[in-house]
């Protein structure tokens, strides 16, 4: 169990990389008159997220869940897949990628990258992640609970986004 929660801290310490990142991204888009959209749903995600990750533990260890070698170590290669996944998404949006919905008007949709063949590919990574992640240690409540939720919260995230992505040009930047 000692090498799970290394795990779940690493996933842990990634997130906050990720929230360095969306903190220097919102003030560029501030900067260039960024409009915020889904302020509402923001924290609901943000706890949904951190659950998550407490939920993993919280499971395996007063659970006694036992780790599942087959499926463990596949749920293992899906976290490090959506975590390359959700990178390749910040690489791609560079500036733009956020953990908020700011679009910087006459700026235009990214269309390169994973972008080319998925309207969200971060959100694959983060579903991919939500599954993988417990599972690898036989977390099956957690994973089933936070499956279930995000799906509901994406259902608001995506609605949220197009919105605010459908005021933008469509330019391909695959160059």
């Amino acid at each position: 169990m000692t090498w799970y929660t290394v795990l779940v801290l690493a996933v842990a310490a990634e997130r906050l990389a990720e929230l360095v990142v969306a903190r220097r991204n919102t003030r560029w888009s501030l900067a260039r008159g960024g409009v915020e959209s889904g302020r509402e749903h923001y924290p609901a995600m943000v706890a949904l997220h951190t659950a998550l990750l407490a939920g993993c533990l919280a499971e395996v260890h007063l659970a006694d869940r036992p780790f599942p070698p087959v499926l463990g170590w596949v749920m293992v290669a899906a976290v490090v897949a959506a975590q390359a996944l959700r990178w390749w998404c910040i690489r791609t949006l560079g500036p733009r990628w956020n953990t908020r919905v700011i679009v910087v008007p006459g700026l235009p949709r990214v269309t390169g990258g994973p972008y080319r063949w998925l309207s969200h590919p971060n959100y694959v990574a983060v579903a991919a992640e939500g599954l993988a992640l417990p599972l690898a240690h036989g977390a099956w409540v957690t994973a089933l609970v936070f499956t279930a939720l995000n799906a509901a919260l994406m259902v608001v995230r995506i609605r949220c986004e197009d919105g605010a992505l459908a005021r933008l040009p469509a330019v391909d930047t695959r160059a």
